[in-house]
């Protein structure tokens, strides 16, 4: 089962695990609003949004980023999915996301980039920890067909 949460939406919604119930949910952590490979991965996903509707699939994506930043982030790429606020990193380390990075020698903590798939119970069915950003709706279409 995945871990029990709840956050707050773009729109400031509280949305939890037992919300997601009832349908299938790709969960996707991602570590900032508007970098480059966080933007990448979000218009694949929204591109996609269709086919993985047709599959029973809703999105949500979460972030430490706030409320005010995931309504930015939508509104300048015509985000067409859920965003959760993790500002207090609670939801991501609850997944295991939230760890020790480095770059340039320096390390420091933050979302390790990781795709959830949920059934309709909240089961964690799939775990992509090697995301391809700019194709990551194709990546999970072909996991999906797979189980087909």
């Amino acid at each position: 089962m995945a871990p029990d949460f709840a956050g707050h939406t773009q729109d400031g919604d509280t949305l939890s695990l037992n919300d997601l119930k009832g349908g299938c949910t790709v969960l996707y952590f991602y570590p900032k609003d508007n970098t480059s490979g966080c933007t990448l991965e979000a218009k694949s996903l929204r591109d996609g949004k269709a086919a993985l509707a047709e599959r029973g699939y809703r999105i949500v994506g979460v972030s430490p980023d706030s409320e005010r930043s995931h309504q930015n982030f939508c509104t300048k790429h015509e985000l067409n999915f859920t965003l959760l606020a993790d500002t207090d990193h609670s939801i991501c380390e609850a997944f295991g996301v939230w760890q020790e990075k480095s770059m340039y020698g320096r390390k420091y903590m933050g979302v390790v980039r990781t795709t959830f798939l949920l059934d309709e119970e909240g089961r964690i069915t799939h775990i992509f920890d090697k995301v391809k950003t700019a194709e990551h709706y194709q990546q999970i279409i072909n996991e999906l067909d797979k189980k087909q």
